[in-house]
């Protein structure tokens, strides 16, 4: 079997809302964040995200942030792109802590992971349908940014 290797293929920031907190749920403890904006930048596609995408995200019983996240892209040439994530976001409790007062935090300090998929029609795109992505994110006050890659 194949190591796997993986290619950069952008950076993304998300500015949000604040939180809609519909708090404790049969499946845990229930947050919604709407998507406000931002922008992504790679060697192979830029743009902005569209206002009107949401998070909605569930802290588990074992204190793990479960993301469930869906966006629009808008690519500097127009194309409209899908992109949806899971992941998971987790540290030391005091960082946490930290994080949900709207502290900048290192991003060292906890794990924040998710696996990006994207849908399009955009001709010049249909690449990002055939492929898997990782992410690796960081959750500053205004919303996360996330180094999204290619897996090979």
């Amino acid at each position: 079997m194949a190591d796997i290797a993986t290619r950069f293929l952008f950076t993304v920031t998300i500015t949000v809302a604040p939180a809609l907190v519909l708090g404790a749920t049969p499946l845990g403890d229930r947050r919604i964040v709407q998507i406000t904006g931002g922008s992504f930048e790679g060697p192979r596609l830029r743009g902005s995200v569209l206002p009107g995408g949401a998070d909605w995200i569930i802290r588990r019983s074992d204190d793990v942030l479960q993301l469930d996240v869906r966006a629009t892209l808008r690519t500097e040439d127009g194309a409209l792109v899908n992109m949806a994530y899971r992941g998971v976001r987790h540290g030391p409790a005091e960082v946490i802590a930290r994080l949900d007062r709207g502290e900048a935090v290192e991003p060292s300090e906890y794990y924040f992971r998710t696996t990006p998929y994207f849908e399009t029609s955009a001709p010049s795109y249909l690449w990002l349908n055939k492929i898997v992505a990782v992410a690796t994110g960081c959750r500053l006050p205004a919303g996360p940014i996330y180094d999204v890659y290619e897996v090979l």
